[in-house]
Parts: structure tokens; C-alpha cells; sequence
């Protein structure tokens, strides 16, 4: 039974796998074709960035059960690791020189940078538990963005840092799809993209090309399904199952709980610290209101949704999430107006005394309007969209103690 259901969760997810791959590979060229613009293909990207983000989370809160409310502190070190050595900001610090790095060197070192930095909060700390440790997570997704504030000479403070250079590459390939007659790989000293035969001219600049960002954020998503679904079924994961199960039995097996737990918060901290360096790159510009307590929260509504524990519905769950906020949400106020219209009730939307227009109370309670969202989802399904098995069973062997317990109850009355 237990083979038979975990073949099952191994072809729903490889079947979501598959989905996913197609649209990711469809979606430019069909919103090319519909719109004639590339805005939905830079939000798309965008919602990349938070996509990565979940799948790092999932390793701490899925895979380990360590509650990170933090985790946008790490985004925040990523992002800032890249923009300081990518822009012209360290000429106005004590330093007074910049440093321009390129992107491909730099989005790894904010990924150790950050994994550093999860390693610092993680050493001290991760012998607590449970409340105990979520505050202390908290804590630290809270000081981050205040340095960010406080430190103007290396942040820029509340003016952010902008001007973050874009990835390029040294060469590139062009074709038909380019308006060229021949498939060829253009070099840097013959790159006819910016008219320059110095050896060491970057032959393709990113700019601000939403389609090259986006295709870079699929293939960076890809990467990191492979090496987390590696290390899932690898004997690290399941120490950590082992730790979220019950950690006094995973201990008393030979399970060095500090240590694991330690590689989870790193591993976790370090995807976080990949998203941030893609998240500079991509927009140009790092401000500490990009890394709020909201962010934290965001993420880890994603990561429940989806499904703690699975990499498919973790993706999926992060989709729904960032659609509902940044589409369905901003677009609602609108959705009511021309709906009362359309049903004759115009009067709903003039404004009168108190009462606003319909738009503008609608856009009042949006928020409320997402919370019952939530609410819904996790009443009807608690697993999430597309629950791991192991998360799957624990619910289900929760809710029939929790029948037995009412049955006992009843009798015993």
C-alpha cells in the first residue's frame, strides 16, 4: 500500500512537472502573440524570483519543520551582496571605490553570503524550538531591513541602491529568430550588437529584456527542482523528515539534530540569498521596503498552500499566491464596478456620504477579501494544493486520533 501510494505522489508530481515545463515554455511567445506586449512576461519573471524563494523556505519549514518567520532577511542580504558590487554605491561608503563584478560570479557569492549568514542566526539558536525559535527568526527579518535604513554610506538608506548593472554574456547565438540568415555564435570581437572589437566587451547585455530575465529564472527554477529533489531522497533529507517526525527519536538514533538542522536553515538561507541576487539584477534597483515582514509571511503562505514538503505543489502553491496578489487583488475594485454596472446597480458606485463608491470599498477590504482566501483553502483542504505523502498520512492519522479521542469522550459521558 505504502509502495503503491508513493508511485502515485511520484507521477502527480512528474506529471505537474511536466505541465509546468510546458506552459513556462509556451507562455512567452502565446502572450507575444495575444498582447503584442512583454508586461505579463516580466511579471511572470517576477514571479520567479518568489517561486525560488518557496522552494528554499520548503526546505526549512517542509523538509526540516523549522517555523523560519525571517526568511525575507536572506532575500535582503542576496540582494544587497549583488547591488553593492554591481553598481557605483561603494564610491560614496568609506571605501570610496566601486567594484563592477559580473552577475554569473556574483549571484553565487550572495548565495554563500547568505548561507554564511544562516549559519551565524542558525548556530546559536536552532537548539530552541518550536515558538522559541520563530521569534528569534523574526527578530532577525526584522534588524535586517533597519540596517538597511541606518546604514545610508552602504546602503543608500531609504534612497535604495540603483543603477545595479545587468547580466551579460560573452557570447551569444544568433538565428532566424534574431532576423539572421544562418544559425552562428557571435563573439565579442565581431558582436555587431554594440559595434566594439574589444576583447573584453560583454557581446549581450540583459538591459531590461523581460524575456531574457524570464528565460534566466526558468532555468534557474529548473536547477534548483533538480538539486532539492536531490537532496530530498538523499540521507540528508531524511534526517531531516527524521527531526521534523519527533527529534528526541531522530537523536536518539545517532542523528546529530544540530548539525542537520543547521544545513537546513544554510540550504535554505542560501536559495533565498540566489532569488535576491536574480531579484537586483532584474529590477536595477534594491530599496529595504522590498524586504518586509510581508515578504516572510508571503512566502510562507506559499509554501503551506502548495503543500509543506512537495516541490510540485510548493510551485504551484507560490503561483497561485503571487497571481492572487498581484492580479486578482489589484484588478478587483474595477471587477465589482463593471459588474454593478452591467447588472444596473450604478448607484453602488457613486460616492454618498460615508460610503465611498463600491471600487473604492472594495479596494478597502481587499486584503480582508485574501485573508478569506486562506481561511477557505485551509479548511477544505489543510494539506495544501498537492500535499507530500508524508504530510498527507500525518493529517489523516491526526484526524482519526482526533475521532477516537471524540468517540472515547462521548462513550465516557
Amino acid at each position: 500500500m505504502a509502495l503503491l501510494q508513493r508511485r502515485r505522489m511520484r507521477d502527480r508530481d512528474a506529471m505537474i512537472y511536466g505541465v509546468l515545463l510546458i506552459l513556462a515554455l509556451a507562455f512567452p511567445a502565446t502572450v507575444l502573440y495575444a498582447t503584442g506586449s512583454s508586461a505579463l512576461i516580466s511579471q511572470a519573471g517576477h514571479a520567479g524570483t518568489f517561486v525560488l524563494l518557496a522552494i528554499g523556505l520548503n526546505v526549512v519549514v517542509g523538509f526540516a519543520g523549522l517555523l523560519d518567520l525571517g526568511y525575507a532577511a536572506f532575500f535582503a542580504i542576496g540582494a544587497y551582496t549583488y547591488a553593492l558590487f554591481a553598481s557605483s554605491q561603494l564610491d560614496s561608503s568609506p571605501l570610496h571605490h566601486s567594484f563592477h563584478l559580473p552577475f554569473w560570479l556574483m549571484i553565487f557569492v550572495g548565495m554563500f553570503v547568505a548561507a554564511a549568514a544562516g549559519v551565524i542566526l542558525g548556530f546559536p539558536t536552532l537548539r530552541l524550538r518550536g515558538d522559541y525559535l520563530a521569534i528569534v527568526t523574526l527578530g532577525f527579518g526584522e534588524i535586517v531591513p533597519q540596517l538597511s535604513y541606518n546604514l545610508p554610506q552602504w546602503t543608500g538608506g531609504i534612497n535604495a541602491i540603483g543603477g545595479i548593472d545587468s547580466p551579460s554574456l560573452p557570447a551569444w547565438i544568433t538565428g532566424p529568430w534574431a532576423g539572421a540568415n544562418n544559425i552562428a555564435i557571435i563573439r565579442p570581437d565581431v558582436c555587431p550588437v554594440l559595434g566594439s572589437s574589444t576583447k573584453f566587451a560583454p557581446c549581450f547585455s540583459f538591459g531590461f529584456d523581460p524575456i531574457a530575465f524570464y528565460v534566466l529564472i526558468v532555468i534557474m527554477i529548473i536547477g534548483a527542482v533538480i538539486l532539492v529533489g536531490n537532496l530530498h531522497r538523499s540521507r540528508l533529507g531524511r534526517a531531516w523528515m527524521a527531526i521534523r517526525e519527533d527529534e528526541v527519536a531522530a537523536a536518539a538514533m545517532g542523528i546529530n539534530t544540530v548539525t542537520t538542522k543547521l544545513l537546513a536553515f544554510a540550504i535554505g538561507a542560501s536559495f533565498s540569498g540566489f532569488a535576491g541576487a536574480y531579484y537586483g539584477a532584474s529590477f536595477g534597483l534594491v530599496s529595504p521596503d522590498q524586504f518586509l515582514f510581508l515578504v516572510s509571511v508571503t512566502v510562507l503562505v506559499m509554501v503551506v498552500l502548495g503543500g509543506m514538503g512537495s516541490i510540485a505543489g510548493v510551485i504551484v502553491g507560490a503561483l497561485v499566491i503571487y497571481f492572487v496578489l498581484n492580479s486578482i487583488l489589484p484588478q478587483l475594485p474595477s471587477t465589482v464596478e463593471s459588474l454593478a454596472n452591467t447588472f444596473g446597480l450604478n448607484s453602488l458606485n457613486v460616492q454618498n456620504g460615508d460610503w465611498p463608491g463600491l471600487a473604492q470599498e472594495t479596494q478597502r477590504v481587499s486584503f480582508l477579501v485574501y485573508g478569506l482566501i486562506l481561511v477557505l483553502m485551509m479548511l477544505l483542504r489543510p494539506q495544501g494544493i498537492f500535499p507530500s505523502r508524508v504530510r498527507e498520512q500525518e493529517l489523516k492519522h491526526a484526524a482519526v486520533q482526533e475521532d477516537e479521542a471524540a468517540v472515547e469522550a462521548a462513550h465516557a459521558g
